[in-house]
């Protein structure tokens, strides 16, 4: 899913505890942590996963960044109920 310049611009720098408390809010739960690496599950549904690169106060690569927000499904208006974007 691509977003328009006016998202990316306000999304580009979320660090990862930002992003954490965003699939927190959304009714993502924990599953399992190996390293820096914590995976998110939604409900039973084998398409509800969401691997999260942790470093609690760095950003996100734009490709990495791309590849979770397709994980987890979320369009703008979704990004602006979670306070992610304005």
């Amino acid at each position: 899913m691509a977003f328009p310049k006016h998202v990316w611009n306000q999304i580009r720098n979320i660090t990862a505890s930002e992003f954490a408390r965003a699939l927190e809010r959304d009714a993502w739960k924990p599953h399992t942590r190996r390293g820096s690496i914590t995976v998110y599950l939604k409900g039973q549904s084998p398409g509800g996963r969401v691997s999260v690169h942790f470093h609690s106060q760095k950003t996100f690569g734009p490709k990495l960044l791309q590849g979770m927000l397709n994980d987890t499904g979320w369009t703008e208006a979704d990004l602006r109920r979670l306070k992610l974007i304005k």
